[in-house]
């Protein structure tokens, strides 16, 4: 996880006050949920409904939770297409990513909190039992110190909150005696060290065991740090310190952001994304509300809820008036340079600004927030679910989906604040889609490519966290949750911390007065919640009246700047020109274009902007030309579709975009390597041949097998391990010649997809595949009568994989799809490695070897011209030498009849499921 928003707070004034109580505490909160103003525009939704979608995801809890348990425990993390526990160090690294894991069964602690508001108090009370026996906080692993302490930290800290509560109810947790907040402290201490700089900010890792900046600590050279990274320590060292009365906690933190507020750019009142921890300088100076800033603004506001200190809130109004002056572009939030902030520093948006809105609705300002969730939420429905990342004309940018929770989080905020029933239709929404596309026999798998449907092996511990527990408190009632949880704030991880720690073992804090804060119109900030005259001056219908102009924005073009235009417009004034705009024959374009710099320091602006729009739409629009991943998925009896390969594409041959899906049985050719006429031309007739690559073109290979009447043909890699999840994607490209002969569907697997099969061909003989653009759904495919004639079931068990398959409505997916984005995702600095210096991925299939050809590999391949998209603009390479083989990672893979095993297992309790009606 990056820097997820998340948590509880209020941007309400409070006037000055003498003392700082938990009754002030709470009214500070200013309780958004009591304004419950129920607007039109949607019918309400009944009271049976509610309790329905609540006791839906109090199942989808138990499945995601369950199976970390059996599968995963006491490993970090669940891998739920292999159904076993992510072990730091026993799987190939997936770089920043992993310095979350620390070998201390990260899940169960993030969970701690979540088994309470889910009223599991009895499943509560057995998970610290095993946090206090079996997590060890002294290991010898490098970890991300801002994870650590979001996740871990805040989980022993949410979990201490309630074990305390539970114990003052007199049932539960009577012989608690405050072990996870000594667990807690422990680990404080642990992270102390990373503070040891001349700044104040911490380092961005810390050795568990060694610290800092000893040889066997492997860390403590690094220079720089996220802003968000050493700003969202507050609320957690704080309480840490509120606790104990170990006030060295608290101090550290308001240190560090004593350090970052004085670094703001002074003109913008903006931070930027990366400073060095040393000097101070920023490294990188975009600025926005996403990845690397987010929780940093979102601390500072609720910092003043807990802490009660008016500098907190005066730090978040003077940003906040500078994100509004700069960033905000309704619906959109673009990043910009913090010394030039009229200029976008990009143009794409990264899925962690989905918090924003939540936030806002926190402060008081509800319009934006309406209006950048309804944006947010068209993405969510064009692509099911929210891209990394996606351009401001919402097209995929990256196309991961972690199964993150922040526009969950903004949705219950949202529903909180405006009682509007239009929100509990997007939360249902959210649970249709993770049932449909997310699912899997071992629990929640994350989507690799939401264009093509495939999985990535991972489930984040935040995914529990933070999922279950914003979706279960928007549909349950205050009577349905067993505490008051207005007398706690959310942490950005949504671990819950007690408004009564305000004027527990409180420390004199010391206003600021090294910097004067900037003046500002106070006006803005000193509404009230609730304030049902601002959010909807007389006007039921006014939050329906924000949402409606953006219903169909996602499939239009780029909104362009809709306020600011409108204020032009207003004004009498031209909008600006906008590259995407701009046409060379038009006169009234040319003629902008010549007063830009000339006129006007705004038309220089206008003009710096629209050069710098002109080259990323340039790159742009280079970048369309590359084709999209393709999806090869198993329909055939016994997957029905549950697994999905992604597949590179080729530049010739069958558009799969533009054509309905072929649909076939698979045979091997011979020559397997299919650099010459077919031998066995009867037994590829009428079904998608499988190639090996090599010896010859691509262009070569498909007219082969087409003239041996093969409808379609799957080139398997040559390179044994090559995968994936570890290699960039690629496409295979034409010979250098005409190749609009070629009339079948050609796609390209790396090794470890095409092992998959190969397996399956092994153990069941005729294997029936779809070749498309992307995944079909699987209940499609289980209503088609071909599939429904094909291998009928014999046994009882085959029969209830039939009938329960209308409730497993997403393939499980195996292989992912790489990014061909120039840019990396915001969790991980490292370069996708090639696949003859990565490690072989673990397989749910078994990983035998792809059956050699008779011709020699050590001749050079002729089908180089499967061309990195990356590099496909570049003149492609008539041949290619062939890639040395990958190590194996070790990893005993797991067999299908295990897998199928597993699957019956999972029919079974759904069946089950399905009688209790859930």
């Amino acid at each position: 996880m990056s820097e997820a928003g998340g948590g509880r707070g209020c941007g309400c004034r409070v006037p000055q006050r003498a003392s700082w109580s938990p009754v002030a505490a709470t009214a500070a909160l200013c309780l958004v949920l009591a304004t419950s103003v129920c607007t039109a525009g949607a019918a309400p939704m009944s009271r049976e409904e509610k309790q329905k979608l609540g006791n839906q995801v109090l199942e989808m809890f138990d499945h995601a939770y369950g199976n970390y348990m059996e599968h995963a425990y006491p490993a970090d993390e669940l891998m739920p297409l292999t159904c076993r526990g992510r072990v730091r160090g026993q799987e190939p690294s997936r770089g920043d990513v992993d310095d979350a894991l620390g070998k201390f069964s990260l899940t169960l602690i993030d969970s701690l909190d979540t088994l309470v508001v889910l009223n599991k108090t009895k499943e509560f009370e057995d998970a610290v039992r095993k946090v206090l026996r079996d997590v060890n906080l002294d290991n010898d692993v490098v970890v991300s110190v801002f994870e650590t302490n979001i996740r871990v930290l805040g989980g022993l800290l949410g979990g201490h909150s309630l074990a305390i509560m539970l114990k003052e109810k007199g049932e539960y947790m009577q012989w608690y005696n405050d072990e996870l907040l000594q667990m807690a402290k422990q680990l404080g201490y642990k992270l102390l060290p990373a503070f040891n700089t001349t700044s104040g900010l911490p380092y961005p890792r810390i050795n568990l065991k060694f610290g800092i900046r000893k040889p066997e600590a492997r860390t403590g050279t690094e220079t720089d740090t996220c802003t968000a990274c050493a700003g969202t320590l507050i609320l957690e060292f704080a309480a840490l310190s509120r606790f104990t009365g170990a006030t060295i906690f608290e101090e550290y933190a308001r240190k560090a952001l004593d350090f970052l507020w004085e670094k703001r750019q002074r003109s913008s009142n903006l931070v930027g994304v990366t400073i060095n921890i040393h000097t101070g300088d920023w490294v990188r100076k975009d600025s926005g509300v996403g990845a690397g800033i987010d929780s940093y603004y979102e601390y500072l506001l609720k910092a003043y809820v807990l802490l009660g200190d008016d500098s907190f809130l005066e730090r978040f109004n003077t940003h906040y008036d500078a994100i509004m002056r700069y960033i905000s572009q309704p619906p959109l939030l673009l990043d910009v340079h913090i010394h030039k902030p009229m200029l976008n520093a990009r143009t794409w948006m990264d899925a962690l600004l989905a918090f924003f809105p939540g936030l806002q609705v926190l402060k008081g300002d509800i319009r934006p927030a309406i209006e950048t969730h309804e944006m947010l939420y068209q993405v969510i429905k064009k692509h099911n679910f929210l891209p990394e990342a996606f351009t401001t004309d919402f097209r995929v940018h990256w196309a991961q989906h972690p199964l993150r929770p922040e526009f969950a989080e903004s949705t219950y905020f949202l529903y909180k604040a405006t009682g509007d029933p239009y929100y509990l239709e997007v939360g249902k929404t959210l649970i249709e889609n993770l049932n449909k596309y997310a699912r899997v026999p071992c629990g929640f798998a994350a989507m690799k490519d939401v264009r093509t449907g495939s999985h990535e092996d991972r489930m984040d511990s935040f995914f529990l966290a933070e999922m279950f527990k914003y979706l279960y408190l928007l549909f349950a009632d205050k009577e349905d949750i067993i505490f008051d949880i207005e007398d706690y704030i959310f942490t950005t991880e949504a671990h819950l911390l007690p408004l009564w720690l305000s004027t527990t073992n409180r420390s004199i804090s010391k206003k600021n007065t090294t910097s004067e804060y900037t003046e500002l119109d106070d006006s803005n900030f000193d509404w009230t919640c609730p304030n049902t005259q601002i959010l909807f001056p007389n006007d039921p219908l006014y939050a329906q009246s924000i949402r409606e102009p953006l219903k169909n924005v996602v499939d239009k073009s780029c909104p362009r700047g809709i306020i600011r235009v409108e204020e032009s417009l207003r004004s009498g004034a031209q909008p600006p020109l906008r590259a995407r705009d701009f046409m060379a024959t038009n006169p009234e374009h040319l003629e902008i274009l010549k007063k830009m710099g000339a006129a006007s320091s705004i038309d220089a602006e206008d003009g710096l902007r629209f050069m710098q729009e002109m080259i990323e739409l340039s790159s742009q629009q280079q970048k369309e030309q590359q084709l999209p991943p393709r999806a090869v998925q198993i329909i055939s009896h016994p997957f029905f579709g549950r697994v999905v390969l992604t597949a590179g594409p080729a530049q010739f041959g069958l558009d799969l975009s533009k054509h309905k899906e072929t649909r076939g049985f698979v045979a091997s050719s011979k020559p397997y390597n299919g650099c010459s006429e077919l031998t066995n031309p009867e037994a590829v007739m009428g079904k998608i041949a499988l190639i090996q690559r090599g010896q010859c073109m691509f262009a070569e290979k498909a007219r082969n097998i087409q003239n041996a009447g093969a409808i379609g043909g799957i080139v398997i890699d040559d390179n044994e391990g090559s995968s994936s999840d570890t290699a960039p994607l690629f496409q295979m490209a034409g010979d250098g010649k005409d190749t609009d002969d070629i009339k079948i569907p050609m796609l390209f697997l790396f090794s470890k997809e095409g092992s998959i099969i190969l397996d399956a061909i092994r153990e069941h003989e005729e294997v029936e595949v779809l070749l498309s653009d992307k995944a079909r759904d699987r209940a499609a495919i289980l209503k088609d009568p071909e599939v429904e004639n094909e291998d009928q079931p014999s046994s009882e068990n085959d029969s209830q994989n039939q009938s329960a398959e209308q409730m497993l409505s997403l393939p499980q997916t195996v292989d992912l799809v790489d990014q061909e984005t120039p840019e990396k995702p915001p969790e991980s600095d490292s370069e996708s490695p090639s696949p003859a210096d990565t490690e072989e991925a673990a397989s749910v299939a078994p990983s035998e070897q792809v059956p050699s050809s008779t011709e020699s590999h050590e001749t050079a391949s002729l089908d180089g011209e499967c061309a990195d998209l990356d590099n496909q603009l570049q003149e492609q390479s008539e041949t290619e030498e062939d890639s040395s083989p990958n190590a194996s990672c070790g990893t005993k893979a797991q067999p299908i009849d295990s897998i199928l095993a597993d699957w019956n297992e999972d029919i079974e309790a759904f069946e089950m499921m399905e009688k209790d009606e859930l």
